[in-house]
């Protein structure tokens, strides 16, 4: 069985919806409440790329694995922008980064894969506990506007059932949102 560990180590520098996109679909002028629909917002980032497993603005993972997945290295949370490094534990114990041109990305589909290229193999390991790392970058942009319109919608929803409370017309239309983004049926 293989085993891994996956930890977010840098997380999105914004958000892709803004408090003031937030106030004009929530019909809200006054300033007294920014600070919670601030909080929402960011709720509603999380909820969306929970129930997506995707992420929205751009993110680096880290990927550890004890060895060469037979069929290649799933990068969750995508879309996947890059790769940065891959770095093992080779037969000598010396820590080695994975020369680029050996091993292809395929980063149009969600999830990303890693596989070795053309005529090459997985480099040969040691077998150290968590002596594969994977670091690689996730999400649509640096900028709300990069996100697409849908799931931004979802997070406008979110936050209107954190703001206002739920009601099932709010729950069944992120529902269906998020379902049609985790489906592919969104980008």
């Amino acid at each position: 069985m293989l085993k891994y560990s996956l930890k977010r180590i840098s997380g999105p520098q914004v958000e892709p919806v803004t408090v003031a996109e937030a106030k004009k679909h929530l019909r809200l002028t006054l300033n007294d409440d920014d600070h919670v629909i601030a909080n929402a917002i960011t709720s509603a980032r999380q909820a969306v790329e929970r129930d997506t497993g995707k992420s929205l603005i751009t993110q680096t993972w880290r990927l550890k694995l004890d060895m060469w997945p037979k069929y290649g290295i799933t990068l969750f949370h995508g879309p996947v922008q890059s790769v940065t490094s891959i770095t093992y534990v080779n037969d000598a114990g010396s820590v080695t980064t994975w020369n680029t041109s050996e091993y292809d990305v395929l980063s149009d589909g969600i999830p990303g894969h890693i596989q070795p290229a053309w005529n090459y193999d997985w480099p040969e390991v040691r077998g150290d506990y968590k002596g594969i790392t994977v670091t690689y970058v996730t999400g649509y942009g640096d900028t709300g506007s990069s996100v697409p319109y849908e799931l931004r919608t979802a997070m406008l929803l979110r936050v209107e059932m954190f703001y206002d409370g739920e009601n099932q017309q709010l729950v069944d239309a992120y529902h269906r949102i998020v379902n049609g983004a985790s489906d592919g049926v969104y980008p």
